[in-house]
């Protein structure tokens, strides 16, 4: 059969503009090598009018979401410049951004205006779980930037709180070309918001006798950004005690929901063989919940593990005021310190009270308002209210800096995790107090898509529609329903061996 030459044209133009076309997108976010890379060859420095419109850094943990993360990685390199596509396990990102940005100043000194526009405009990605993405944040914040690029989340970890909460979802979007483009394309869309950051500080007396840390360096939550010992020359040190800082983003907890966290990690560290995807790593999740008791704790355990009988809580609700106890209702077994509305898998445990109650007790959540939710629960039946529509936890109190102080119980450990890393916490002996106190520490730009669930203070609907007039308004169905499609959330995941029907 023979064809035309006009028709043959016609195709073959047709590939050719396909390819032009996909070229050209991809120049939106293509960034020259000597804008990254100090004396570097030089280049041609393009015009002005030639900044790309998304110039993006791409940082990925090429050891999260089994083989996920390493396939990223050829998938970002192959679409992108290599120079700006930068593996966490080979370099960690203070050095990436440090290095970049002291020579984006060199340049702009040097009056680059292209390197200036790049700056402007630079957007980040990174992608792993939430310990990832809080250490990019984290590492950003610390360079206290005039302005801060804003960061975009692509959720590679197991629980994806952080990416869920502002709209990129909790499973991984995929690898190929195409839809890493469809996740550049939405990063070039998104809106920026401001996001609070939370500084940590841990303090313990030094033991007597034993190791001379009381909780092993492999034990602490290694992917934050800041967290270890504070040096004895510290201002914030004390003679005769340990002092450890760092931050968090999305949520400080204790307590039972902490220890099946716990060992999760533990058996994802002994056997990493069997946690190659998401889904496995979830299903093991449901499977350590069950046999950690946080379903049917023991009668022993019922009042030990009660936090009550180890801890007291001081808040401090505004900056500036005084601390005050409160109590801790005497059955909570899990207190969430919590920033995000998106916790153990996607779940809102504060709900949203209606910001037209004016007697004193609740706001709605806010990522930007310098005040964090702290909700308890006594057992993961009572984490499953959270299905329903409305559901939520216990609300004890919005605070503007938190403090637990720890004394001499019946255990001697409880478990902690900041932001889905945990470690096993030692409690006082003697008459010596643990001491962990929470307080507001700055603000970084994020990045949100259009079905963010986070809000604002400033902009309350903004960048979603949803509203917040009404106590715990219809809206909770609605995103209950989407919650149940996703699966329930795995802290709070039902045993398989329950049926639901037999719930009150």
């Amino acid at each position: 059969m023979v064809i035309g030459s006009h028709l043959l044209g016609s195709i073959v133009g047709g590939k050719m503009a396909h390819s032009n076309s996909g070229e050209d997108f991809l120049k939106n976010f293509k960034i020259p090598k000597y804008v990254l890379v100090p004396k570097s060859e030089s280049e041609n420095v393009p015009n002005v009018p030639d900044v790309p419109q998304c110039p993006v850094l791409v940082f990925i943990n090429s050891r999260s979401g089994g083989q996920l993360g390493g396939d990223l990685l050829v998938t970002y390199r192959s679409l992108l410049n290599e120079t700006q596509v930068f593996d966490l396990g080979e370099e960690t990102p203070d050095k990436v951004l440090s290095r970049i940005y002291a020579n984006l100043e060199k340049l702009k000194q040097n009056g680059d205006e292209f390197a200036t526009k790049i700056q402007e405009k630079l957007r980040i990605i990174v992608a792993g779980g939430d310990g990832t993405a809080g250490w990019l944040l984290g590492v950003v914040s610390d360079l206290k930037l005039s302005h801060s690029p804003p960061i975009a989340t692509v959720p590679l970890g197991t629980g994806n709180n952080l990416p869920f909460a502002f709209g990129w979802g909790k499973k991984n979007p995929g690898t190929d070309p195409q839809s890493v483009k469809s996740f550049m394309n939405e990063v070039k869309k998104a809106k920026e918001m401001k996001i609070d950051s939370w500084h940590l500080l841990m303090r313990m007396k030094t033991p007597k006798d034993g190791p001379l840390d009381p909780i092993a360096p492999l034990e602490l939550p290694h992917s934050l950004h800041a967290f270890g010992r504070v040096s004895d020359t510290n201002e914030m040190s004390v003679e005769g005690c340990h002092t450890f800082r760092g931050g968090f983003w999305n949520y400080f907890s204790m307590g039972m929901d902490a220890q099946v966290s716990y060992a999760f990690h533990t058996e994802r560290k002994l056997h990493p063989e069997k946690f190659k995807n998401q889904f496995s790593n979830q299903s093991t999740y449901a499977k350590i919940t069950r046999s950690q008791g946080w379903f049917s704790s023991s009668l022993s355990q019922s009042s030990s593990r009660n936090i009550n009988q180890f801890a007291k809580l001081m808040i401090m609700k505004n900056h500036g005021g005084h601390w005050e106890e409160l109590q801790i209702p005497s059955s909570i077994k899990s207190i969430v310190c919590l920033n995000l509305p998106s916790f153990s898998g996607g779940f809102n445990p504060w709900g949203m009270p209606s910001r037209r109650r004016h007697n004193g007790e609740f706001t709605p959540p806010y990522v930007d308002d310098g005040l964090i939710e702290v909700v308890g629960f006594r057992d993961a039946w009572h984490g499953l209210v959270l299905l329903a529509p409305k559901g939520h936890g216990t609300r004890l109190t919005q605070a503007h800096r938190i403090r637990f102080l720890f004394h001499k119980g019946a255990i001697d450990h409880t478990y902690m995790r900041i932001d889905g890393e945990p470690w096993k916490q030692p409690l006082p002996v003697d008459d010596e107090t643990v001491m962990v106190e929470i307080s507001h520490l700055r603000q970084v730009n994020i990045l949100a898509t259009h079905g963010c669930r986070s809000k604002s203070i400033n902009n309350p609907v903004s960048p979603s529609s949803h509203g917040a007039d009404e106590e715990d308004s219809d809206e909770e169905a609605h995103e209950s329903a989407e919650y149940r499609k996703f699966g329930a959330a795995d802290t709070f995941k039902l045993p398989e061996e329950i049926d639901i029907s037999q719930l009150s």
